[in-house]
């Protein structure tokens, strides 16, 4: 008779990440987990997870490597993670097949050339900030972290802007735990639907963004059979507006009520004793915008630095909030300090998986901040820090809301002197 716990139940709310990070990391390098009624192993330890995530003993397929996946696509709510057809869910020579499809969309050249587009689109955010009445509270999340990585995922996807809301809507979705196996279902099939949509468009007025790209290497190559598939032209796209729009929202969120529950450090970078990219890594260390990522799996035994055996074909999840505050990485690992020499985190993954979008995401982070902090330098929380509620979902890490007064109401005095504002953020 198996004497082994029972797997720690992780909330699908999110409610208290930080406590249920410690608590995992409690239990050693890996320990067993129940996501929304599947059982995984939490793999917590840096070292661990970075040996993992770079190992042939570990697949993403979960079709080819994990004896579950039959039963559990057809109920989990999760079921979008793990049954895609795209890089995301890709093991060996076919996540390389389809990285090397994928990566001219995201090369230096093509991300530099969205820079423009970026701070006019944060310019023209500020704009309509600015425009409102003084003293009033603002949803920041709804009015900058939101809309800024939407238009600029759907610009490098060639979506109509008109489109914008309704795939914020779904996206919005896919990253929420507390739906149950129908409505995720439902509202997989919507986002799918959507992205034929996009695809047959683009098919017949091509342009120079993603999914003309990729719509021509499907056409292209289609009768060798290098090129991809529909399936994997769908859910390629997918993953693009998925991971390309969400986490960086979460972001943007995390960066700006950090800096404002911590004014000592925003004074750092006002006094020229860090930037807007230190401000942005910390964030990600701390705050990483995705707190766990399904899945992965056993291809072969794993055995496990401090005992134990994670056995061929169970789930692997990487959970990378844990690991950046891990306390073997980082001195001090729970404390915002953007002056900290080693920032590295896991929040873009690690390994062949890294996260294409990264130069992408960094540098609509530096912008946003700038021009924020820049146009508002009175800016403040509307609430205590502590009463910003978390959004939600035990993957997504962010806020429901981000309610700031952008400057003091009449009358109130000033709580940050605007002459110390360097020119470089105007």
């Amino acid at each position: 008779m198996s004497t082994q716990p029972p797997p720690i139940v992780l909330d699908p709310t999110g409610a208290n990440r930080q406590a249920e990070s410690a608590l995992l990391r409690s239990h050693g390098s890996a320990v067993r987990v129940d996501i929304l009624g599947v059982t995984a192993w939490s793999v917590t330890d840096p070292d661990l997870l970075k040996k993992l995530l770079t190992s042939d003993d570990v697949s993403k397929d979960a079709r080819a490597h994990w004896p579950a996946f039959g039963e559990v696509v057809q109920s989990w709510p999760l079921a979008l993670w793990v049954a895609v057809n795209n890089m995301f869910t890709a093991y060996g020579h076919a996540h390389a097949r389809l990285r090397r499809m994928i990566a001219p969309a995201f090369s230096a050249r093509r991300v530099q050339a969205l820079a423009p587009f970026v701070d006019t689109t944060v310019d023209s955010l500020l704009d309509e900030l600015e425009a409102l009445p003084g003293g009033g509270t603002v949803d920041l999340r709804d009015r900058l972290a939101h809309p800024l990585p939407i238009a600029v995922i759907c610009r490098l996807m060639g979506v109509p802007t008109e489109r914008r809301e309704a795939f914020r809507t779904v996206v919005d979705g896919v990253f929420a735990t507390t739906l149950t196996a129908e409505q995720a279902t439902a509202n997989a099939g919507a986002l799918r639907g959507m992205l034929d949509e996009l695809i047959t468009a683009r098919r017949a007025e091509p342009g120079d963004d993603l999914t003309s790209l990729l719509v021509s290497a499907r056409d292209e190559e289609a009768e060798d059979g290098r090129g991809l598939s529909d399936d994997e032209l769908r859910d390629t796209l997918l993953l693009m507006i998925s991971a390309g729009y969400e986490t960086t929202v979460n972001v943007i969120d995390q960066a700006v009520s950090l800096l404002l529950a911590h004014p000592e450090q925003l004074d750092r970078v006002r006094e020229g004793h860090a930037d807007w990219n230190d401000v942005v890594e910390e964030t990600l260390r701390l705050e990483p915008a995705i707190t766990h990522l399904p899945m992965r799996y056993a291809v072969r035994d794993v055995h496990l630095p401090d005992g134990g055996v994670i056995p061929k074909g169970e789930a692997i999840l990487a959970s990378y909030a844990a690991a950046n505050r891990h306390p073997a990485w980082h001195a001090d690992a729970d404390t915002f300090d953007i002056t900290r020499v080693t920032k590295e985190h896991l929040a873009f993954g690690h390994g062949v998986h890294f996260c294409l979008g990264a130069p992408l995401a960094r540098m609509e982070l530096a912008a946003a901040l700038k021009g924020l902090f820049g146009r508002f330098p009175l800016i403040e929380l509307a609430v205590p820090a502590e009463e910003l509620e978390p959004l939600g979902s035990l993957l997504s890490n962010g806020h429901k809301t981000l309610p700031v007064r952008l400057r003091p109401s009449e009358g109130q005095p000033d709580s940050t002197p605007s002459a110390t504002v360097p020119p470089n953020w105007r």
